[in-house]
């Protein structure tokens, strides 16, 4: 049997865009996938602080530096520019192999979602 657990998360990002007129995902900044250990085409939750909405959808990169979080396709309906949101990655794991210390890596944005702090747990392979 294997045990969900948060692997990752990007906390408290800013929705810069939202387009609804667009195959859906959530589009990313290639830096802040690299610092949650996140890559394209992963399941993720996104947790609206605004509206406290949820959804699931896939991520794609977006363009290095540029701080981009856009909401596309269906998603856009679930919030707007402005908004705050969390974006949740979940691993199953056995639960055999998870250490007692355990922690997710969290990542930390400011206002223009560039990286403010990163911690990191110990992570086991998925």
């Amino acid at each position: 049997m294997f045990i969900s657990l948060c692997k990752s998360k990007i906390h408290r990002a800013t929705v810069t865009e939202a387009e609804l007129h667009y195959q859906g995902s959530l589009t990313v900044d290639e830096d802040l996938l690299d610092a949650a250990g996140l890559r394209a085409y992963e399941q993720v939750c996104i947790v609206n602080i605004n509206n406290g909405s949820r959804l699931e959808t896939y991520l794609i990169k977006g363009e290095r530096g540029s701080g981009v979080i856009c909401l596309n396709g269906a998603a856009a309906r679930l919030g707007q520019k402005g908004d705050l949101i969390i974006i949740i990655a979940y691993g199953f794991y056995n639960p055999a192999d998870v250490p007692a210390d355990f922690e997710p890596t969290v990542v930390h944005v400011d206002g223009a979602n560039r990286i403010s702090s990163v911690t990191r747990g110990e992570i086991v392979g998925v």
